[in-house]
């Protein structure tokens, strides 16, 4: 694989966008497992490989110069994994504070959703909750239907702490938006 890849790079037909697609062929699960030994689950590290493809499309010939095209695309691929999990852990505590802080703040106007009626709302909600992807919806029912914690909800799933978060916002975001649309 190696020579193939060597007359790839030094060939100047071959436009930025072939050069990346080519390298993110190759290099792949490479990259993946750079990334996944920082700590990662394997799905994550896929999804940042994914992330760094899509950063790199914007601007491909950044490969162009590099003397290890596999080297470059580990480490960048290890920085933007370590973007993502500060700004996980950036959000969990913002949203953890809030959480409680929440509760104790009075609502100045009535509810968005004041005008449905109750059956109306109940409908909507259903809808909204089966709207969700897969693993958000379980989060969200162990959540709100069963009372399990986030980190029960955690070990029950085999996921991070901060993933049953971010479902839970997003899944919460989800619903609210839904009523809304209709208040």
């Amino acid at each position: 694989m190696s020579s193939a890849w060597n007359s790839t790079t030094d060939n100047p037909q071959f436009d930025g966008n072939e050069l990346l697609n080519h390298a993110i062929e190759v290099y792949y699960h490479d990259v993946a497992r750079a990334v996944g030994r920082r700590g990662l689950t394997q799905g994550s590290a896929l999804d940042i490989v994914h992330d760094l493809y899509v950063k790199l499309a914007s601007q491909p010939d950044v490969l162009r110069d590099k003397r290890s095209i596999k080297a470059f695309l580990c480490r960048a691929a290890i920085n933007l994994g370590i973007d993502r999990r500060r700004r996980e852990q950036f959000e969990a505590r913002l949203f953890a504070s809030m959480d409680h802080e929440v509760h104790d703040i009075a609502a100045e106007t009535a509810a968005p959703d004041y005008r449905i009626d109750v059956k109306a709302r109940i409908r909507i909600l259903k809808e909204a909750i089966a709207e969700l992807p897969v693993r958000r919806r379980a989060v969200f029912i162990l959540h709100r239907l069963h009372h399990y914690t986030p980190d029960e909800i955690a070990a029950h799933l085999k996921i991070s702490r901060n993933m049953v978060d971010r479902h839970l916002r997003r899944a919460l975001a989800h619903c609210l938006d839904r009523l809304v649309e209709l208040g």
